[in-house]
């Protein structure tokens, strides 16, 4: 990974949009401080969009859709986007599966919910699992002491025995039944909503994250930056983002916006 200052100021000035994890991104310790959110204002006032690609729940991310200075938001690494139209008092949401798919997936996973919490001591359901309408998110350091990295890959192997796809959060282990992740739909809400081409959005597209679920953006975005506490999880993740920023979570996040913008000035 190269330092944040060698983005160089040209590759800046082509970016319509930024994509961004949220939990350890954005947020720092938790909680969205002001400066995240202002970065994300004023990436929005010099017309760049800005999209969170994040494993959130739909429940969340139809808030966000509609509270935050946001363009779209892709949620549940990738079961869906939302977009609202604020002149219509429209949400256009685009699931990646039908929904009798994904609610017999919901079934599936309920079963493997219990089979995984009574093979992994201290492992909890997120908190909000309630807001999901397509994975199971199981708490590994969120809201319980956290797992030893043993317990984590014990997680991550059920998951896979049982043929779902399973990702490593900062805070959670996702699963789920589907042929789909945050690039996938990315490109889909990038082509559907923005009109931008795969060669388009090698260009004009920069996604930041910080961990293992956002590898699949790492690997086929150019401009993919992590924010510094990405080394965290370096040993987890094979295709590491080509800049990484000298801050770590929502600092870093406010880093980029600040270079960025510079740049573009």
């Amino acid at each position: 990974m190269k330092p944040l200052v060698d983005l160089a100021a040209d590759a800046c000035a082509g970016i319509d949009v930024v994509m961004t994890d949220i939990d350890d991104t954005l947020t720092s310790d938790g909680r969205l401080e002001a400066a995240a959110y202002a970065a994300m204002e004023r990436l929005a006032a010099a017309g760049i969009r800005v999209v969170p690609v994040t494993g959130r729940p739909a429940g969340w991310c139809d808030m966000i859709a509609r509270f935050w200075p946001v363009a779209a938001v892709v949620g549940e690494n990738g079961a869906f986007y939302y977009r609202y139209d604020r002149a219509l008092r429209r949400m256009l949401r685009v699931h990646a599966l039908p929904d009798a798919e994904f609610a017999d997936n919901r079934r599936r996973l309920h079963e493997l919910a219990a089979t995984i919490l009574a093979a992994v001591p201290g492992a909890a359901l997120a908190a909000d699992q309630h807001f999901r309408i397509a994975d199971l998110a199981i708490d590994y350091c969120e809201d319980v002491p956290p797992l030893a990295a043993a317990d984590v890959d014990r997680i991550l192997r059920l998951f896979r025995d049982a043929g779902a796809i399973a990702k490593v959060s900062s805070i959670h282990v996702n699963g789920w039944f589907g042929a789909y992740d945050k690039l996938q739909t990315s490109r889909r809400l990038l082509a559907d909503a923005f009109g931008l081409s795969v060669e388009a959005q090698a260009r004009r597209v920069l996604f930041v994250g910080d961990s293992p679920n956002d590898e699949p953006m790492f690997a086929a975005v150019p401009l993919s930056v992590g924010v510094a506490n990405v080394l965290d999880h370096a040993a987890r993740i094979a295709h590491l983002p080509a800049f990484v920023t000298p801050g770590r979570s929502g600092r870093g996040f406010v880093e980029l916006a600040d270079h960025v913008l510079s740049a573009r000035r």
